[in-house]
């Protein structure tokens, strides 16, 4: 039996889920909090759904700390 796309819906929003949580774990690491960070509800649902991450927003002292820990590190020499 063929696999249709509404089938694959709530495993597509679990994995979306679950890849949400590793992105909070992730930066709550480094000492970057999105506070917005969460699914995006709209793109959840349908009978297609994407299941989007939407990163929010932020102030301007989190998104540096963003860019900061995502700048490559020098490395000794």
């Amino acid at each position: 039996m063929a696999t249709t796309h509404r089938d694959q819906a709530p495993d597509r929003v679990r994995e979306a889920g679950q890849a949400c949580d590793e992105l909070r774990d992730a930066l709550k690491a480094v000492g970057v909090v999105l506070p917005s960070l969460g699914l995006d509800p709209v793109s959840c649902t349908g009978s297609a759904p994407l299941g989007l991450i939407d990163l929010g927003r932020c102030n301007i002292a989190t998104a540096r700390a963003l860019a900061a820990v995502l700048r490559p590190r020098e490395t000794a020499r």
